[in-house]
């Protein structure tokens, strides 16, 4: 997820209709040409075809059933989107198969979000004159915030791409979407747009709910689009931070959702490693070598012991990770960034590779991981680049001597999407006696918006209670883009004060015609 904006930064060619290719990245040959690039004009047409979405989609019960009827679709041609999705990202059938079973679940989740009606956020107080001073009455609850700006990942194809979370939440939330395509997948984009549009004639809504663009100057059109009320992004810092300041920079400035950047800190202790290293060095090899490493939780610093302990762990990350097979990245431009990215941090002094990462074939890399001293990343200097992401199948093993090393290095690091940790039994009880597991663990967690306890980050549960985010650079605000929350990124309240009764929107009115859950004078009132 960290590349794919900042590739685009190019001289943007004149033409109006540069052409727009799926490339295989397995052998780097273009398969087809796609759609063309989308010119100011027509990114102007879609958002104003999305913004005249807005009324027949203000109805809950159509958006309900349009997120259900996209779900259906998108299963109906399961075969179909997933064979597209694997001949641009060579992300393979399983894993494919399982993103569109998020994908789907996901569209059904906040389908019965709409439905129920929570996350209005209703609260009644009734007026009360004995007060001092009174209080009037007032009615609360969340309206859309308009039409919504969604920039698609390059490693999640569908799941964060066009019928993913940032576009199941949007329209959940009542607000029309216009997607702008990630480059490496282009014709998985297309066949699901076309689907999510299918979905909206079949359900009564207008097929401009969901809009579509291509090429890198139509971001740029999008963000600034007046009508445009809000973004989602997932990519790299360097190209989330210039939507970022483009969004605030605005006459009218807009609320924009980037995930930008994480490193995952691990911190693995001496009685962790002891118990059950080769568990702890398996695991973290399966880890940060999943889908080529191209996951935006993949674990990208492990803090470990020095010692003997810490040497066990070492020889069972060697072993797995020695057997893992090469892989396709998922384009030309980010093997190469990762190639210079493991070169220039291997040749840093101290820093060792028991297995060095790099190209396993002309289109393919090979997992490996580096070593280094803990202490020498406990200052500033050159170091400082093994505390930045390498998007790929890498990740440093920093050595630490004591407990001392690992609240330095972590005093260091920027915000984090997770950050997890390991510990021994007594040290999971709360039963040992430095009260170690505790410490740490507070200490981890103003680094991440979710922290992970003697497990891995990869695999982020579509599930309520989850929060898919962090502090900067992991994320630009502090909401989550995974999970029933999710929600609430595109909606504003609005509280309305002595209203005369005939004049109230339903979801506020005395008798409850909708049967919304809400709060009547601080307390739950049922549907």
């Amino acid at each position: 997820m960290r590349q794919e904006f900042a590739q685009e930064e190019r001289t943007v060619a004149t033409a109006a209709a540069a052409p727009v290719w799926s490339v295989d990245p397995r052998n780097g040959k273009r398969r087809e040409q796609v759609a063309v690039e989308a010119t100011a004009a027509e990114v102007d047409a879609a958002v104003r075809a999305a913004h005249a979405a807005r009324a027949p989609l203000a109805d809950r019960g159509l958006r309900a059933a349009f997120l259900h009827r996209a779900a259906d679709l998108l299963d109906e041609a399961g075969e179909q989107v997933i064979e597209a999705a694997d001949a641009e990202t060579a992300l393979g059938p399983g894993r494919l198969t399982g993103e569109l079973a998020r994908t789907t679940y996901q569209l059904r989740a906040f389908a019965d979000i709409v439905a129920e009606g929570e996350f209005l956020g209703v609260l009644i107080d009734h007026a009360d004159p004995a007060l001092t001073p009174p209080r009037p009455d007032l009615r609360r609850y969340k309206i859309p915030l308009g039409v919504v700006a969604v920039y698609a990942a390059s490693n999640f194809p569908l799941a964060f791409s066009v019928p993913g979370g940032d576009t199941a939440s949007a329209l959940a939330a009542g607000c029309p979407v216009v997607v702008k395509a990630h480059p490496d997948h282009p014709a998985t984009s297309e066949l699901c747009a076309a689907l999510l549009r299918r979905a909206a004639a079949d359900t009564g809504l207008p097929e401009g709910v969901l809009g579509l663009v291509h090429g890198f100057r139509s971001g740029l059109d999008l963000v600034g689009h007046p009508l445009v009320t809000a973004a989602g992004f997932t990519g790299s810092v360097r190209g989330g931070r210039a939507l970022y300041d483009a969004a605030a920079a605005r006459p009218h400035p807009i609320p924009f959702h980037g995930e930008l950047g994480s490193l995952n800190p691990v911190v693995i202790t001496e009685a962790a490693a002891g118990e059950r290293a080769e568990q702890i060095g398996a695991g973290l090899a399966g880890s940060m070598t999943l889908g080529v490493g191209q996951f935006c939780v993949k674990p990208g610093l492990v803090l470990a012991p020095e010692g003997e302990r810490g040497d066990r762990l070492l020889t069972s990350l060697t072993a797995a990770v020695s057997d893992t097979e090469a892989g396709v990245l998922l384009d030309r431009r980010m093997r190469d960034a990762f190639l210079d990215g493991v070169r220039t941090r291997a040749q840093l002094p101290g820093v060792q590779a028991p297995v060095t990462p790099g190209a396993g074939g002309e289109h393919t890399v090979s997992a490996g991981f580096l070593t280094v001293p803990a202490a020498r990343l406990a200052t500033e200097g050159p170091h400082d680049l093994l505390l930045e992401e390498c998007f790929g199948p890498v990740t440093v093993l920093a050595r630490y001597a004591d407990e001392a090393e690992i609240t330095a290095v972590l005093a260091r690091l920027p915000g984090n999407l997770t950050a997890t940790l390991h510990l021994g039994e007594a040290e999971s009880a709360g039963s040992d006696d430095e009260g170690r597991g505790a410490r740490l663990l507070a200490g981890l967690t103003p680094l991440a918006g979710r922290v992970v306890v003697n497990g891995w980050p990869t695999g982020v549960a579509v599930a309520p209670a989850q929060h898919h985010g962090g502090p900067y650079p992991a994320t630009t605000s502090t909401a989550t883009s995974v999970g029933a929350t999710a929600i609430e990124r595109w909606l504003r309240p609005v509280a309305y004060q002595d209203t005369p009764p005939a004049l109230l929107p339903p979801e506020l009115r005395e008798e409850n015609p909708l049967g919304l859950p809400r709060r009547v004078n601080g307390r739950p009132a049922g549907a």
